[in-house]
């Protein structure tokens, strides 16, 4: 595989060195990357996580915090210094504040290390003083990852596969119109290009809020000081002739200028330094928008664990630096728009979703979970008797109106094929019903001394990503 490859490439000299010996040796390091694709949460996940590791109370589910053995944990400066700050203070008083709010959501990579100090565990507690662990967290939009699979993807390759998704999509009128007037063959026109490559980020936008995962380049929805560059200005062409100079052969050009120059660099200076992964994902909202979403969202999961590089650490590869994830965790998000009784079914459409990938990497080596969680819960169960039958509801306050609001969205079904077999057969939608969803607003919080936010599993994910790193 081409990734295999780079990444097995990749030289990270002597600050890989240093960073091997520093965790074998002295005080341990652990990466840990965060991402998902568009409303998954990750923003709101990693403000949690560290509220709650720097106020354990809720933490039961962390063996380290439950037995105390987790003595201090604190703030310290990242050890990357080109990379931005992932903003904790300011997303906690976002979430935490008088009137609560959702923070902005991820658009760059940033960083934030969190210090841990803790005592061994075992024999090793009479034998030993306490230890620093570092925790990275690395924080990176998900749509930046689905890209790492353009990098076995040929221009032709990427173009037919993308026309094809969106031939099917309401979505893409204004794009199909766009091709449509356009020659790839004639001689390239730049105002015609950047009209191609507007039409084509319109759609993805339009793709992405229509509950859609797969939406690449991911850097079009998400360009940053890329905007307008000619390595952001092309869009898949059906296939044909190129002749010298025309707009296809730019077109194609342009493809393999952003592969050169924008996803390797990402792969390189960030995915390939990466021990563990979360990647969350917002299932409900993709079986709220239809079958077809749901597929395209379980096509976009195969890709992106495709990306990573799983198996475990040897010694040596560990000291020159060469990392692999060893640890995988796939969470559903917002299970708190679920009544408790509906969790473990969450969970096992989220592993339905990820079935195939994760052979792939429990194969390699690599331990892969999946679990449903609610970073920061925002609602509370009830249950109410409706028509003579007890219906069991989830209340919050609705994010567009600011009104108190219960809501039951469907019950899921015991078995996930009973979602997935409709979704890869192209169904347009269920046959037993509608699942909705509700935005919620985080509620107001009122938190005891020594505890973080309130949260669905949170401690349970951070023992399967961070639990043997504490002992």
């Amino acid at each position: 595989m081409v990734i295999g490859t780079i990444a097995d490439t990749v030289g990270r000299g002597i600050e890989g060195v240093t960073q091997g010996v520093s965790g074998l040796f002295f005080e341990p390091v652990i990466r840990l990357g965060v991402t998902g694709l568009s409303r998954a949460g990750k923003t709101v996940f990693i403000t949690s996580l560290v509220a709650n590791l720097l106020d354990r109370g809720r933490m039961p589910g962390l063996e380290a915090a439950r037995s105390g053995r987790i003595e201090a944990a604190f703030l310290q400066p990242q050890p990357d210094d080109t990379v931005p700050r992932f903003d904790f203070e300011s997303h906690l008083a976002a979430l935490t504040g008088p009137t609560p709010r959702w923070p902005e959501s991820t658009r760059a990579v940033s960083e934030l290390r969190l210090s841990l100090r803790v005592r061994p565990k075992g024999l090793l507690s009479g034998l030993q003083g306490p230890r620093t662990v570092h925790l990275d967290i690395v924080d990176y939009p998900g749509e930046w990852l689905l890209d790492l699979a353009l990098l076995e993807q040929s221009y032709a390759d990427w173009s037919r596969d993308a026309l094809a998704r969106a031939k099917t999509r309401p979505e893409a009128a204004g794009w199909r119109a766009a091709l449509s007037a356009a020659d790839p063959t004639a001689k390239l026109d730049e105002p015609a290009a950047t009209a191609l490559a507007r039409a084509w980020t319109g759609y993805l936008a339009a793709a992405r809020a229509a509950g859609y995962s797969d939406c690449t380049p991911g850097r079009f929805l998400l360009p940053g000081d890329l905007d307008g560059s000619p390595a952001l200005t092309f869009a898949p062409l059906p296939p044909g002739d190129t002749p010298r100079g025309s707009l296809a052969r730019e077109f194609a050009r342009r493809y393999e200028a952003y592969k050169a120059q924008v996803v390797k660099p990402f792969f390189r200076a960030h995915f390939a330094r990466i021990d563990r992964q979360v990647v969350l994902v917002d299932a409900l909202g993709a079986i709220h928008a239809g079958p077809r979403a749901l597929e395209d969202l379980r096509q976009a999961l195969a890709g992106i664990l495709g990306a990573f590089r799983p198996g475990r650490n040897a010694f040596l590869s560990a000291l020159l630096g060469q990392k692999r994830v060893d640890r995988i965790l796939f969470a559903a998000t917002k299970a708190d728009h679920l009544h408790h009784h509906q969790h473990d079914r969450l969970a096992q459409v989220m592993g339905a979703l990820v079935a195939d990938a994760r052979r792939r990497a429990d194969f390699a080596g690599a331990e892969t979970q999946a679990m449903a969680i609610a970073a920061l819960r925002a609602t509370v169960e009830e249950t109410r008797t409706v028509q003579g039958r007890e219906v069991d509801l989830v209340r919050g306050t609705l994010l567009d109106t600011g009104k108190p609001a219960a809501l039951h969205p469907g019950d899921l079904p015991a078995d996930p094929a009973v979602l997935l077999s409709p979704a890869r057969d192209g169904a347009d939608r269920w046959l037993d019903g509608e699942f909705g969803v509700m935005r919620f607003a985080p509620a107001p919080l009122s938190l005891r001394p020594g505890d973080g936010p309130p949260h669905i599993r949170l401690d349970r994910a951070a023992e399967f990503l961070l639990g043997d790193k504490l002992r």
